[in-house]
């Protein structure tokens, strides 16, 4: 590893969780007013990723009211408190911005987990549910 890999990995976030494109996340982002610092949630789907390593970038959209408020985070800045997956979505395209051109509102199905057990190595479909009762 040279000197820039090093330093690269210091700055890169452990606890961020595994989403992907198509999910629900909360993001709790650091804002400030005058002296003061709060934390404020920003909710909404996925639309894209973009970037790997230190600049790896998400980009949410959610809607206030009427109107359509996308937000680009950088995954791993100290501005971003905390990213939680609400809902896992599926979806088939690695990029979601037709939705802002749409008239009505896109769906997205919910994702569900799958497990590969070893003795048959076919994947079975499992609700989330049953995998915290199976621990």
């Amino acid at each position: 590893m040279n000197l820039i890999d090093k330093i690269n990995q210091k700055q890169i976030k452990p606890n961020t969780p595994e989403f992907r494109v198509g999910d629900t996340v909360r993001v709790d982002v650091w804002i400030k007013e005058g002296k003061k610092e709060r934390i404020q949630a920003f909710e909404g789907l996925v639309v894209s990723k973009k970037g790997g390593s230190v600049s790896e970038t998400f980009t949410v959209r959610k809607k206030s009211g009427n109107v359509a408020v996308k937000r680009t985070f950088p995954v791993n800045s100290p501005l971003v408190d905390k990213i939680t997956v609400v809902k896992k979505g599926k979806v088939r395209r690695a990029k979601l911005n037709f939705i802002d051109k749409m008239n009505k509102e896109y769906k997205v199905k919910e994702r569900q987990a799958t497990i590969t057990t070893s003795k048959t190595k076919t994947a079975k479909k499992v609700t989330e549910k049953a995998i915290k009762e199976e621990k």
